[in-house]
């Protein structure tokens, strides 16, 4: 008996031991607590999404993103960093006050708001990747300390670039504009630049302005004549070289005229109105001031010689250049005998010599011609008398009509200039890729985007939370069972020592 109490002490005591030694878990126990909490953690993720979609709106609203917008210059010489005048191209012209603040007029918005937009708008130069390799390439030759090093040097100092694409950007989040107003400032800005491009590179409304500002009733009769006359010339001189700019022969829409048509007007008006009214005061001595336009007349001979004397000067220099000039020799291979036959050919710079030649003379003859009729007027003046009231009356008649027909013609002039300049030369030089996002689904776009990041955050803490909880849960579970049952063995044991001890004391 004593010793089969010891052999169930010992195994007891063995597996008490094998209990103590490590902890039991199964995976039946955790999938059991997964589905305990799934519930839970379904609501708790849900919740965690909302939380972290108000906090990405929130912060998306506090912390503004900048606009972007794309826009592209397309016009002979943008390539080299020019503006179509061959000046030197400056992007932040676009956000130009003059321009903000036709967007902000345009829009119905103070213009208290122009400094603050036009701080806010940045330029970024897109440069396409083959310029980078080829940059890059240079780069690297000129590193490598070969042969070709120099070559290469001079090559990258020979290569630059300027960009024809530009990213506009807008952070407006210094401003009090929400999202949909920062957008319509933008891209209304954008589209005013538009109108300023055309404007400042297209049709020169100072011109037209010019003209029209001239008050003629302010000028003795003779002295209006020249006026006009020399308004005439400009706008001859402009019209006749848009006319040969103009290689598709364009015609206005809205006024029916080409360039043309607008030349052949302004010299209709010139050789037969202007002439007629000319014709007529000086056959009949028209004037305010009898002794005022004598000396205006001599005024005028007096300026028209020495500008017929810097004529012939530089017609004499233009001669004398073309006369020296070396034409280009061309050598052509005629056979194999070494007999080859040369020729020689005109250069750009030969012609233009020719031309500024045809120029001058024709600018000289003209001035003769003006030096003359002066000439004349002075000696009329002398031997008639002065007219009357009544001729004086038709005079000013005559040169209110004509004033009334010049500056309809300056009208068709700017009509027609403006929509060539739109629809032709500059049809593709400014244009806008990309405008500013303004839909309301982008604008949840947006916040979608800043929420990805908490969103995951949020949701990768709950899963661990989640995932924790039931591995802990079944962990304990079936482990308390374990200990439990560790606890009763403990108990049997100290029952069958205290039996063994009492055992022995009633021997004894």
């Amino acid at each position: 008996m004593e010793n089969k109490d010891e052999r169930y002490l010992n195994i007891t005591l063995k597996n008490d031991e094998d209990d103590k030694s490590g902890l039991s878990l199964s995976f039946a126990s955790i999938i059991r607590n997964l589905k305990r909490f799934f519930v839970i953690w379904v609501v708790a993720a849900i919740v965690s999404g909302l939380i972290s979609f108000i906090y990405s709106t929130i912060s998306y609203n506090t912390n503004k993103e900048p606009l972007t917008a794309l826009i592209s210059f397309t016009y002979p010489g943008v390539e080299k960093g020019h503006d179509p005048a061959g000046n030197t191209f400056d992007v932040n012209s676009v956000k130009s006050p003059v321009v903000i603040e036709a967007a902000l007029s345009k829009l119905g918005r103070p213009l208290g708001e122009l400094e603050s937009i036009r701080q806010n708008i940045t330029f970024e130069g897109i440069i396409p990747s083959d310029v980078i390799d080829r940059m890059s390439a240079y780069k690297s030759i000129y590193e490598s300390g070969s042969g070709s090093a120099l070559s290469a040097a001079e090559s990258m100092l020979e290569t630059s670039y300027y960009p024809t694409q530009y990213k506009v950007i807008f952070d407006y989040s210094s401003t009090n504009f929400d999202s949909s107003e920062a957008v319509q400032i933008l891209n209304t800005t954008l589209e005013c630049y538009r109108y300023n491009f055309i404007e400042k590179y297209g049709y020169n409304k100072a011109l037209g302005n010019a003209a029209t500002a001239i008050n003629y009733k302010e000028y003795d009769y003779a002295e209006a004549v020249d006026v006009f006359s020399s308004t005439l010339d400009t706008l001859k001189t402009y019209v006749n070289q848009m006319a040969k700019d103009d290689s598709i022969r364009f015609r206005s829409n809205t006024t029916g005229y080409t360039f043309t048509d607008l030349s052949e007007a302004l010299e209709t008006i010139q050789s037969i109105n202007l002439d007629v009214i000319s014709s007529y005061i000086n056959v009949n001595n028209v004037t305010k001031d009898k002794e005022s336009l004598s000396t205006y007349y001599k005024y005028r001979i007096n300026a028209l010689q020495r500008t017929k004397n810097v004529y012939e000067e530089q017609l004499s220099v233009i001669s004398d250049s073309i006369d020296n000039y070396q034409k280009d020799t061309v050598v052509m291979m005629t056979g194999t005998d070494g007999n080859n036959a040369t020729m020689t050919q005109s250069s750009q710079e030969y012609d233009n010599l020719i031309n500024k030649r045809i120029d001058t003379q024709t600018a000289l003859s003209s001035t003769k011609q003006k030096i003359k009729y002066y000439q004349d007027r002075t000696d009329a003046i002398k031997d008639k008398p002065a007219a009357t009231s009544a001729q004086m009356e038709k005079v000013d008649e005559d040169l209110k009509a004509l004033n009334e027909k010049i500056n309809k013609i300056i009208d068709d002039i700017n009509v027609t200039a403006n929509e060539y300049y739109e629809s032709v030369a500059f049809k593709n030089a400014y244009n806008i890729l990309v405008p500013a996002s303004s839909s309301v689904t982008g604008a949840i776009s947006d916040v979608l985007k800043h929420t990805i990041l908490p969103f995951a955050i949020f949701e990768a803490i709950v899963f661990v939370i989640y995932i924790s909880a039931a591995f802990i849960r079944a962990l304990i579970t079936e482990n308390r069972s374990h200990f439990n049952g560790t606890e009763v063995k403990k108990i049997k044991s100290n029952e069958v020592s205290d039996k063994n001890s009492n055992n022995k004391e009633s021997k004894k």
